[in-house]
């Protein structure tokens, strides 16, 4: 049995102890275990044990199991809690009123904490189901409300379908992609506005994209670049790659800083980003977000409310980091 599946139960007197099994919401003693807990001859509990199965007080298949243990090379047979209540009733045991009364309690136990855990769980999920729901909502906000071409639509799409397929096993908690696990720290030097504003200058002098691209209408894009390094507490609100990167597109996006150009700023400067910490490229040398897959999130951003911000960083992280699927 596993060791957090054990739990040892002392007589009143302190004479005995025993490592009492626990599985299949009951526990489990051996004829040797329930020989020194009676105190009588192991021909007297197995006779016992005998007569409980041919009266069909107990069953061989309900009641009773190998289980193999160390240092032993045969396995050995186990009973749960009825046979040890039957053995004690027919032995006349006040020892055996006493483990009933501690089994009991350990299985109340047992089964209240398991309840609380399965409700964690349920709650999770729901979570999880409700940013599911609050994506789709958005995505289908944005498809009717703009005038989007075939190739923006098909790729809002490919991004719901990814995001509903990480959510199709919800039982599987260690791989939900909504979770943002498994990230990678950041270990190269913060990005300061001076080079960030020299990327985007050097992006409209290449691209001849007039002097109102990236012409700045306050302060927001400097805002948005020394938000995702912020410190609480001496420690940073978004210590990950993919959690700064997530949210400084998010940010760029929302804080709508240049007269001409913010969605495409916003989606350069998410890629310079990421291709600034060695990260824009996964194992298989492919882009973590194809491109039409950034137009399309850079669209959804554009078009969702404020509350909706955790699910759209939520899913951005989801989908550049590999370890969270």
């Amino acid at each position: 049995m596993e060791q957090n599946k054990i739990q040892i139960y002392q007589t009143a007197d302190g004479q005995v102890q025993l490592e009492v099994a626990l599985e299949q919401d009951t526990v489990w003693l051996s004829q040797a275990q329930m020989v020194e807990l009676f105190g009588r001859d192991q021909s007297v509990v197995s006779r016992h044990i005998r007569n409980a199965l041919a009266e069909g007080e107990v069953t061989e298949k309900s009641n009773m199991q190998k289980m193999h243990i160390a240092n032993s090379d045969r396995p050995v047979v186990i009973y749960d809690l009825d046979v040890v209540i039957s053995v004690g009733y027919r032995i006349k045991s006040e020892r055996g009123v006493q483990f009933r009364r501690w089994a009991s309690n350990v299985l109340r136990q047992h089964l209240v904490q398991g309840y609380s855990l399965n409700q964690r769980r349920l709650e999770a999920q729901q979570e999880k189901l409700a940013e599911l729901r609050q994506a789709i909502a958005l995505s289908s906000r944005l498809i009717h409300n703009k005038a989007l071409s075939v190739d923006e639509s098909q790729a809002i799409l490919a991004i719901l379908e990814k995001y509903s397929l990480a959510l199709s096993v919800l039982d599987d908690y260690d791989h939900q992609r909504l979770q943002v696990v498994g990230t990678r720290m950041t270990a190269h030097p913060k990005i300061e506005y001076e080079e960030a504003m020299a990327q985007i200058t050097l992006w409209r002098e290449k691209e001849n994209l007039g002097s109102l691209f990236g012409n700045e209408k306050d302060a927001s894009f400097r805002s948005s670049l020394e938000t995702i390094y912020q410190t609480f507490d001496g420690k940073e609100l978004y210590p990950s790659i993919e959690e700064k990167a997530a949210n400084l597109l998010y940010f760029v996006v929302k804080n709508h800083s240049f007269t001409d150009g913010n969605k495409r700023i916003a989606a350069a400067i998410f890629v310079w980003f990421l291709q600034r910490h060695e990260f824009l490229y996964n194992d298989a040398g492919e882009k973590r977000i194809a491109d039409n897959a950034l137009v399309a999130f850079t669209l959804l951003i554009a078009e969702s409310k404020p509350e909706e911000r955790e699910t759209m960083v939520k899913v951005i992280i989801n989908l550049i980091n590999g370890k969270n699927g």
